[in-house]
C-alpha cells in the first residue's frame, strides 16, 4: 500500500490557481469584516442580524484560512525543508493578525448586550451558533484593548510561532549518530526513538544513549524556545486577568478545577500499582534497580508481533466492525484513499497526529509506522481522533472545535478496540505481550502525563523569576519522572531530555497539553465498560456525544452518559480496571 497521504483534495500544490484565488479571496474577505466591524459594531441596534452577519463572515474566513493552512502545515509535517509551505503558513499567521480587530470589537460589542439569550432565540443560526456566542461573551472578560489585542497578535508571529518554528526544525532535521550492527550511520530522531521498541535489549539501549547526546546538538536552542514561549504565556495570561496559565487553559479546555483535581487525585492514589508493574517488568528484563528508561518499551515474552502496513489496515478495519460499521467504513477509506503519511523519512516530524480537516468532511493522518504492534494501536489511536471529526462533519463549522480533554476520548476508545481484540485472537504468550503493551500505554497517560504535567507546573513557577539553563530544565524533568514513577524506574537512566522532544510544550495556545490525555484515557475506559453492558444502544449515544462536543462543556458532555466528571470516585472506577489488568499482569509473570 502506498504509505504517503494524498492532499489533492486541499490544492495540487503552491502555485496551483485554487490555492492562489483562495488566498486573495481570504485577504479581501478580512478587509471587507474589519470594514464591516467598523460599520456595525458601535451600537446595539439590529444585534440579532449584525451577529447573523459576523458569523456567516467569520465562518467563510475560516474555512479559506483553515484549508491554505493545513495544506502548508501538512505539507511541512512531513519535509521539513519545504520552502514553499513554510512561507505560505507563516504568511497566514502574519495575516490572521488583521482579524484580531474585528475580532475584539465583536468580542466585546457582544459583551455589552443584554439578554444574549432571548436574542439568540430569535434566529435559526443564531440558535445554532448559541453555545459559540455565549461562550464569546463570556470571553470578553479577559479581552484587552482593540490595539493591544493587535499588538500582542502580531508579536506573536515574531515570539512563540517562531519559537515554534524553531523547534519544530531542529528536531525534525537532527540526525542521531548511531553504531548500527558494526556501521556508523546518522539517522533521523524517529527512527532512533523508535528503536525503544526493539527487541534487542543493546540495540534499545545504544539507541537511548545516542538519542540523549544528539539533543546535546540543539538543546541550548531548543531551551531557548521553551523559555521564549513559557514566558510570553505568563505575561499575556497575566495582562489577561488569568490567576495562572493553568486557569487560562482549564477555561480554554471548558473544564473546571474540580473536575482537574478529582482527576488528579485519583491519578495520584494509583501510582503505586503502575510501580509495581514496573518493578515487575523490570525483574523479567534483568534489572535489579528498577527499569531503566530505555527499557521503558520494550517488549515482553518472546511474542514479537509484527504487521506490515496492509496487514495493519485490515486488523483495524476488521476489528473496529465489532464497534460500529461506520467507524469500520471510515478507517477503510482513511487507508485507502490516502488519507495517512506512516512512511518514515529524512525531514518528517517524529510522533502522530490527526488533523480533521472539516472544509472537506476529510481528515489527514500523519505517522511513522515500523511494524510492531504499538505502531498498530498508534494509528487506531489517530483514526479514533480522525471519526471524531467524521460525526462532526454536519455540524457548522463553528462548532467543530472540540477542547483538549474531550479530544482523547475517541482516539483512546479506538485503542482499546483494537486491543481487546487482540487479545481475543492471540496466543497466550502474545496475550501477554499485549496485555503488558496495553498497561505500558497506560502507564504513559497516567504515570509519565502525571510527570509532564508535575514539570510544566514547576516549569511556570520557575520560569516567572528569569529564564531557565539546559542544567536546569533537565532538573526540573528528572524530578518529575523520580516524583510520578517513583522506585518503579532505575533513577539512574531516566530522560532528562524529555522536555526538548515532545512538541506539547511548544505552543502558546495549548499549555498543559498532558492532563487532556489522561482525562482522555480514563473517560473512554469508563465509556468502553459502558459499552461492553449495552453495545447497540452505545453506540448510537456514543456517536452523538461526539457530535456536540463542539458546543457543550466538558462537563455536559459527560453527562450524555450520566457520567459526572467531578466526582473523584468516577476516575477511581476507570483507574481501578487499568490496575485490575497489572494484578492480572504481575500474577501471569509470576507463573513464568
Amino acid at each position: 500500500m502506498n504509505m504517503r497521504w494524498d492532499l489533492d483534495v486541499l490544492y495540487t500544490s503552491f502555485d496551483s490557481p485554487e490555492c492562489k484565488r483562495d488566498w486573495e479571496e481570504l485577504v479581501q474577505q478580512i478587509q471587507d469584516l474589519k470594514k464591516w466591524a467598523n460599520e456595525h459594531l458601535h451600537s446595539t441596534e439590529n444585534a440579532v442580524s449584525k451577529m447573523e452577519s459576523y458569523i456567516t463572515q467569520l465562518t467563510s474566513i475560516l474555512q479559506k484560512q483553515y484549508r491554505l493552512y493545513s495544506f502548508a502545515e501538512l505539507t511541512a509535517s512531513v519535509d521539513a525543508r519545504n520552502e514553499q509551505a513554510l512561507q505560505l503558513s507563516e504568511r497566514i499567521q502574519e495575516l490572521a493578525v488583521e482579524k484580531v480587530e474585528p475580532s475584539v470589537q465583536f468580542q466585546k460589542w457582544i459583551g455589552t448586550l443584554e439578554q444574549l439569550g432571548e436574542l439568540i432565540s430569535k434566529s435559526d443560526l443564531l440558535e445554532e451558533h448559541r453555545f459559540f456566542l455565549e461562550e464569546t461573551a463570556e470571553e470578553s472578560k479577559y479581552m484587552l484593548s482593540e490595539k493591544e489585542e493587535i499588538i500582542v497578535a502580531k508579536m506573536k508571529n515574531t515570539g512563540s510561532n517562531a519559537w515554534t518554528k524553531l523547534q519544530e526544525s531542529l528536531t525534525a532535521n537532527l540526525l542521531v549518530d548511531i553504531v548500527v550492527d558494526g556501521e556508523k550511520k546518522q539517522l533521523p530522531l524517529p527512527v532512533v526513538r523508535n528503536m525503544a521498541f526493539e527487541k534487542d535489549v543493546q540495540v534499545r539501549k545504544d539507541a537511548y544513549e545516542a538519542e540523549l547526546t544528539a539533543y546535546k546538538k540543539v538543546d541550548d536552542a531548543v531551551a531557548a524556545a521553551l523559555n521564549g514561549i513559557k514566558g510570553e504565556v505568563i505575561t499575556v495570561s497575566k495582562l489577561r486577568g488569568y490567576e495562572s496559565a493553568l486557569e487560562k487553559t482549564l477555561k480554554d479546555s471548558r473544564m473546571d478545577k474540580e473536575t482537574l483535581d478529582a482527576m488528579l487525585t485519583a491519578m495520584r492514589e494509583s501510582l503505586p500499582a503502575f510501580q509495581r508493574y514496573y518493578r515487575k517488568k523490570a525483574e523479567l528484563l534483568g534489572h535489579a534497580n528498577g527499569l531503566p528508561f530505555y527499557d521503558l518499551f520494550a517488549p515482553v515474552g518472546e511474542a514479537d508481533m509484527r504487521f506490515t502496513y496492509q496487514e495493519a489496515r485490515d486488523f483495524i478495519v476488521k476489528h473496529f466492525a465489532s464497534f460500529s460499521g461506520k467507524l469500520s467504513q471510515y478507517a477503510a477509506r482513511a487507508f485507502d484513499n490516502r488519507w495517512i503519511d506512516a512512511e518514515i523519512r529524512e525531514g518528517k516530524r517524529g510522533g502522530a497526529f490527526c488533523d480533521n480537516l472539516h472544509v472537506v468532511k476529510e481528515s489527514r493522518i500523519m505517522a511513522n509506522f515500523t511494524g510492531s504492534f504499538n505502531d498498530v494501536s498508534t494509528l487506531a489511536h489517530e483514526l479514533g481522533h480522525g471519526y471524531h471529526g467524521e460525526c462532526l462533519v454536519d455540524e457548522a463549522f463553528l462548532n467543530s472545535d472540540y477542547p483538549m480533554p474531550i479530544a482523547e476520548t475517541a482516539s483512546i476508545l479506538c485503542e482499546t478496540i483494537i486491543a481487546d481484540a487482540a487479545l481475543k485472537e492471540a496466543t497466550p504468550e502474545e496475550a501477554f505481550a499485549i496485555l503488558e503493551n496495553d498497561i505500558s500505554g497506560a502507564g504513559q497517560v497516567i504515570v509519565d502525563i502525571y510527570s509532564r504535567f508535575l514539570f510544566e507546573s514547576a516549569l511556570f513557577a520557575r520560569r516567572q523569576e528569569g529564564s531557565l539553563s539546559v542544567k536546569e530544565l533537565n532538573a526540573l524533568m528528572l524530578q518529575a519522572q523520580k516524583d510520578a514513577y517513583g522506585e518503579g524506574l532505575d533513577h539512574q537512566y531516566l530522560h532528562p531530555y524529555m522536555w526538548l522532544c515532545k512538541p506539547h510544550y511548544y505552543s502558546a495556545d495549548y499549555n498543559y497539553y498532558n492532563f487532556p490525555y489522561a482525562f482522555g484515557l480514563l473517560f473512554a475506559k469508563g465509556l468502553y465498560a459502558e459499552y461492553q453492558k449495552r453495545p447497540e444502544a452505545f453506540v448510537k449515544q456514543y456517536d452523538e456525544l461526539l457530535s456536540v462536543t463542539g458546543k457543550k462543556s466538558v462537563a455536559d458532555v459527560a453527562a450524555i452518559m450520566d457520567v459526572d466528571v467531578r466526582s473523584v470516585d468516577f476516575w477511581r472506577s476507570s483507574l481501578a480496571l487499568i490496575e485490575k489488568d497489572i494484578e492480572t499482569f504481575l500474577s501471569l509473570a509470576d507463573a513464568r
